[in-house]
């Protein structure tokens, strides 16, 4: 793999035991350390809160809220992406 600039990761941890996401997630901070931006896609919102910068909630194939990792709350983000 050469240096990328961007990555989307749908997912990337699904499936893998706690072990291999700790070693996907160190990979992926080494990435961006190097410059990469990284859109990570996942439904497990601990994962999204853990690793992120900003995050995107969307609601109807919509983005509906922004929020800096270190204001995010999960009670927040789940209002927002139920759509209220």
């Amino acid at each position: 793999m050469r240096a990328p600039k961007l990555l989307i990761l749908d997912e990337p941890t699904r499936g893998v035991d706690v072990q291999a996401k700790a070693q996907i997630f160190e990979i992926l901070r080494q990435i961006a350390q190097q410059g990469a931006g990284i859109i990570l896609i996942s439904s497990e919102l601990e994962e999204v809160l853990d690793v992120s910068h900003r995050i995107l909630t969307m609601a109807r194939g919509r983005i509906v809220a922004q929020t800096r990792a270190e204001d995010a709350r999960m009670q927040d983000i789940l209002m927002s992406a139920a759509g209220n």
